[in-house]
């Protein structure tokens, strides 16, 4: 699912919200947002790189933090 969410809506942290990691996923969605209004200007375009430049080491990424997100959830269970 997270991989879906990566391709269908990777700029926006979508990813990162399902997995438990909101603060780097409001980053993501800001960075993104922010990319979109001054791309206008010329400057968004960096932001945007970036983004898409995280997309790609969150593809290599997903696989640790679903681990760690399944353990969390195994950890609440059994407490």
């Amino acid at each position: 699912v997270a991989y879906l969410l990566l391709i269908l809506f990777g700029g926006l942290g979508v990813h990162r919200f399902y997995l438990g990691k909101s603060g780097s996923g409001v980053v993501m969605l800001l960075l993104t947002l922010l990319g979109i209004v001054l791309s206008f200007a010329g400057i968004g375009f960096v932001l945007i790189a970036i983004v898409l430049l995280w997309m790609f080491f969150d593809l290599f990424l997903i696989p640790g933090m679903t681990r760690e997100y399944n353990n969390k959830l195994v950890d609440m269970l059994t407490a």
